[in-house]
């Protein structure tokens, strides 16, 4: 069970937190960016190649801290196939630095095309007599609002091939209630949702009680994150909002159980661009990022204690 695997990590490293990889051009220290523009140009080329460098060196830089890396698939992407090339090294890069690795995409589809998605990711693909893992990811991020056929394909997966997923929930973003909080029935929609993941994981619990149906809850929100938490006992959450988006150590304690399990907390910006703020100009990109995720560590570890 994959969940299984990533508790293991987070209690091995007593740190429930997952380093975001958003690989910005402005984002990246000047002098990785400017290297990779002397040898290819001002090319996509070299903007991957640049994004590839710095995620590598924060990689190695946090690895003995951080139990998972969350890269985000938008960001390779806008940079071509040059960029997808690279969103692959990048994760084949993580698996060997031991990292969980959570490859935000928000994939959403039905038929063939969610199949396909969830092939990409979480399965394999065959040609021939031979299979292969495109983007051998432990988990993705879904959007589950196409209801049970745009989850199915996902799970399937997930059972075949251990690995897991995160279905969009409760959001932190600012607008979020404008469709998750409406009143479908007696609940609201995004305990409908919720209470979908619940119901379609019944059954499939692993060694620390939760299925491989995972659900993306902001830090933005405690009071939803509580209740949540409360409500999907089997459902393992990823958090984002920490930090940069204004969710705090006190606000996201509400993620987890009693043992301190069931939950993994993002932060972005936070850890990458903790350079920004040392006036070194990215030359100690790699301490700045390893002391903004010991502190985000130690900042959890005051409302957080993992059994």
């Amino acid at each position: 069970m994959s969940f299984d695997l990533l508790q293991n990590k987070i209690r091995e490293k007593k740190n429930p937190t997952a380093a975001g990889l958003d690989p910005r051009a402005d984002y990246i220290p000047p002098h990785i960016r400017e290297a990779c523009l002397k040898e290819y140009g001002e090319t996509l080329k070299a903007e991957a190649e640049a994004a590839y460098l710095f995620t590598c060196g924060l990689m190695d830089a946090l690895c003995d801290i951080v139990p998972a890396v969350k890269p985000q698939s938008a960001f390779y992407e806008m940079l071509g196939w040059q960029g997808m090339e690279v969103l692959e090294r990048t994760i084949r890069y993580a698996k060997e630095k031991n990292f969980f690795v959570i490859l935000d995409g928000k994939r959403g589809d039905i038929g063939s095309t969610a199949e396909a998605y969830s092939a990409a990711f979480l399965g394999e693909v065959s040609v021939g007599s031979q299979t292969y893992r495109p983007f051998p990811c432990d988990a993705l991020t879904i959007n589950a609002y196409l209801g049970s056929d745009g989850i199915q394909p996902f799970l399937h997966d997930s059972l075949a091939h251990d690995t897991c997923f995160f279905a969009l929930v409760k959001t932190s973003n600012a607008s979020s209630g404008e469709l998750q909080d409406l009143v479908a029935g007696d609940r609201l929609v995004y305990r409908v949702v919720g209470d979908l993941l619940e119901r379609l994981g019944r059954g499939l619990e692993g060694k620390y009680g939760f299925t491989p149906l995972g659900a993306v809850v902001g830090a933005t929100y405690p009071s939803d994150l509580h209740q949540l938490r409360r409500r999907l006992e089997h459902t393992f959450f990823l958090v984002p909002g920490y930090g940069a988006q204004g969710g705090s150590a006190a606000d996201v304690r509400y993620a987890f159980n009693k043992l301190g399990h069931g939950a993994i907390v993002n932060s972005s910006r936070g850890i990458m661009c903790a350079w920004q703020h040392t006036g070194k100009n990215g030359l100690d990109y790699q301490d700045a990022a390893r002391n903004a995720a010991i502190a985000m560590r130690e900042d959890i570890r005051n409302y957080v204690t993992v059994v």
